[in-house]
Order: structure tokens, then C-alpha cells, then sequence
């Protein structure tokens, strides 16, 4: 397995590492930017992030699906969907939405999520942890439980302490500390 870890964070440094000048999510100015789609649109990017996570997450028996805030989570969600299926034990995938759409269904979360059940929120990057806060706020008033928030990268600017305050665990595949630039 750490081959494989190794394998992708070569992969994240590689196409989704951009160095220039980005305003985050949180707004924050940053010389850096993880674009993390280029990954998971890999094919091997997104098969790395499946198995990794499926694995990470396929122990526990409790969690029945993970899913997070559009756009990010979207991938990593199918990838682990699709993974966990291989390996036999089914973690189904949702997403959240930004808005509630004003067509169709007009649900705020899309896929496969049941109320009642236990959940993990994915992020693509962690900054300061406020869009997996939307997330989770959105699946807990639907009824849902989480109490977990997993990441493929923690950008280390706080969101591990900004989740402990709302109960929440953050795992991360990686740290920004991994990537030297």
C-alpha cells in the first residue's frame, strides 16, 4: 500500500500541484493551489484516491456512504463507490449541493444517502475546513450521522482544529508538508 501512496502523491505533485497566484475557498491568498481534478480525472489518480480510501474507510462495518460538498467530493465519492464494490463491502455515494436546485427532485443531496445513517464527508483539499462544515451541516439536517471528515489533502491552515470543535475527526491521505516545493 505505500507504494501506491507514494504513486499518487507523485501523480497530485505532477498534475494537480500549480504554483502562481490563487485566492482559496476560504478566500485566503495562496502561491500555491492544489487542482485536484487533474487527479481524480486520471484515471490512475482516481483509482489510486478509490482503493486508498475504500481500504481506509472499509474497516469500521458503521458507514454506509461518504459523499461531500459538489464539485470537489464528486469524483472521490464515485471512485470510493466503485472501489469498495471491488473489494466486496458496498459504501454507497451522495453529494451535496451548493443550492438546492429548483427543478426535478429539488434535493440538497443527490445520490445514494439515507437518513439515519452513518456517514464520512470527503474533501478533495482542507484548508480551514469550511466547506466540509457546509457538508456536514447539510447531511445532519437530513438526519444524517458524521462524525468523520476525510481528506486527500490537508493544506495544514487550521481545519484539524476547526472540525475538533464541532466533534468532528479529520483524516488525511496527505499533509501539505508532503509536497516540497
Amino acid at each position: 500500500m505505500a507504494d501506491k501512496k507514494q504513486r499518487l502523491r507523485d501523480i497530485i505533485a505532477a498534475k494537480s500541484l500549480l504554483s502562481g497566484s490563487f485566492t482559496l475557498a476560504s478566500g485566503k491568498a495562496s502561491g500555491y493551489f492544489f487542482d485536484m481534478k487533474k487527479t481524480m480525472f486520471d484515471p490512475e489518480g482516481a483509482s489510486l484516491v478509490g482503493e486508498l480510501l475504500a481500504d481506509l474507510l472499509g474497516s469500521d462495518g458503521e458507514t454506509k456512504a461518504v459523499g461531500g460538498l459538489e464539485m470537489g467530493a464528486v469524483p472521490i465519492a464515485l471512485s470510493i463507490a466503485m472501489k469498495s464494490h471491488e473489494k466486496g463491502r458496498k459504501l454507497d455515494a451522495f453529494f451535496v449541493r451548493k443550492e438546492v436546485k429548483d427543478h426535478g427532485t429539488a434535493k440538497l443531496i443527490d445520490g445514494n444517502f439515507a437518513p439515519g445513517s452513518k456517514v464520512v464527508v470527503l474533501e478533495d483539499v482542507t484548508t480551514t475546513g469550511g466547506s466540509a462544515l457546509k457538508a456536514v451541516k447539510a447531511v445532519r439536517d437530513q438526519g444524517g450521522k458524521v462524525d468523520t471528515i476525510v481528506t486527500i489533502v490537508d493544506r495544514l491552515e487550521g481545519a484539524r482544529a476547526n472540525l475538533e470543535k464541532e466533534g468532528l475527526k479529520l483524516i488525511s491521505l496527505f499533509t501539505n508538508d508532503d509536497f516540497k516545493r
